[in-house]
């Protein structure tokens, strides 16, 4: 039997083209796995006819919306991840788990490689590489587009000579990534970061700024995961799926950002997120009820290291794998309910409550029945002002 590549298969231009340019310039037998995060639009069983119309010698579909949504998701949710405190790693999310499934069928199939889409100026090509080399380090990584010189309107020209059956074409200048946590868009009049978004590019959300009723939602959490929404039980997908509805309504999660990509160049990126936005602000405001001060201050730390490391591919590394057994760990308390308010834009927290809560109205109150000892006040602050004091004398005496 011929030699197999298995590639990463969106359905759209590049990895379509990209099937026969890696049978061309291998030799090897392609094998397409399409694998479903939540992306929605086209059927994934159209997807498969394709790569197959393609020249895929087999097409593979897996329906992975929950693994993402409970061991991708939930695990980010908990870290409040947001990558330079904007991005909540939308497309970073899915790249470990579409190359766990790369690394598992080149194994079940014996394949000796695997292949991806990306080009070589972003970040995803490192995401699946530095994936698939943790998981299956005797696999060899092939970029068509990188490695292959597969330019857009070479892709273009070779789609059209072979009667490929793909939808793009060289009037769409946007480059779009999405799953069920998100939406990315690039390229285009965006890469003057000087030109505003217009209302065509988003998917999720709706104009803010148009006038509608606000909506209001209760969300219970159980250790860090939110189980229901106004006191029904849902999966985390579904969830997410409800909360991307009804945030993205009111145009929650609309994200402009200039980020640090990790080849080094800054790049424009348009997100929309309604429901991990709405999200992330209920989680951080059920943290700030139930986690003591020094471990909440500490694990803001740890967030911005865990999302640094996610965007930057490595999911599967050591110091990832650590960190997660330390926010598990935080999460013991973080149960309760939060109300959120979604209007304009916004989502606001309007009203928590946890059987775990920290917060003593007797201690915090200043009406009658106040418990907090405020005599002792004046001492704790002459002992934690006094190395300040001490140090104040000595910056006197040497002047």
């Amino acid at each position: 039997m011929a030699e197999r590549v298995v590639l990463a298969y969106s359905g759209g231009l590049d990895t379509s083209v990209g099937i026969g340019w890696l049978k061309d310039a291998t030799g090897k037998e392609v094998v397409a796995l399409a694998v479903d995060v939540g992306q929605g639009g086209e059927d994934m069983d159209d997807i498969r006819q394709r790569a197959l119309d393609c020249g895929a010698v087999e097409a593979i579909v897996v329906d992975a919306r929950d693994e993402f949504a409970s061991d991708y998701l939930m695990p980010s949710l908990k870290a409040n991840a947001l990558y330079q405190k904007r991005y909540p790693l939308v497309s970073a999310l899915s790249r470990p788990l579409i190359s766990k499934h790369l690394a598992r069928v080149a194994r079940e199939l014996g394949a000796d490689s695997v292949a991806h889409g990306c080009t070589g100026k972003g970040n995803d090509q490192v995401r699946f590489e530095a994936a698939v080399a943790a998981l299956a380090p005797e696999l060899t990584s092939i970029a068509p587009v990188r490695d292959l010189a597969l330019t857009r309107d070479k892709a273009i020209v070779y789609a059209n000579k072979h009667n490929l059956p793909i939808r793009q074409s060289a009037a769409n200048p946007y480059s779009i990534d999405k799953n069920v946590w998100g939406r990315a868009v690039e390229t285009g009049f965006l890469e003057d970061p000087w030109n505003a978004p217009i209302e065509d590019l988003y998917e999720y959300t709706q104009d803010p700024n148009v006038n509608r009723e606000a909506d209001e939602i209760v969300i219970t959490f159980e250790r860090g995961i939110p189980v229901a929404l106004d006191g029904v039980a849902y999966s985390p997908l579904a969830i997410v799926e409800e909360l991307n509805a009804v945030a993205g309504k009111h145009g929650v999660g609309r994200i402009d950002v200039v980020e640090d990509r990790l080849v080094g160049i800054k790049s424009r990126e348009v997100y929309e997120a309604p429901a991990a936005i709405a999200l992330i602000a209920a989680h951080e405001a059920l943290e700030a009820l139930t986690l003591e001060r020094d471990l909440g201050r500490y694990k803001r730390g740890v967030e911005a290291e865990w999302a640094n490391l996610v965007y930057d591919g490595l999911w599967f590394s050591s110091l990832k794998r650590s960190l997660d057994v330390f926010i598990d760990d935080t999460q013991r308390y973080v149960s309760g309910e939060i109300r959120l308010l979604l209007q304009g834009g916004r989502a606001v927290v309007t009203g928590q409550k946890s059987a775990e809560s920290l917060y003593d109205f007797d201690l915090a109150t200043y009406d009658t029945g106040d418990t907090f000892d405020q005599s002792l006040s004046k001492g704790f602050i002459e002992i934690w002002s006094l190395p300040s004091k001490i140090s104040a004398r000595r910056e006197a005496s040497s002047n």
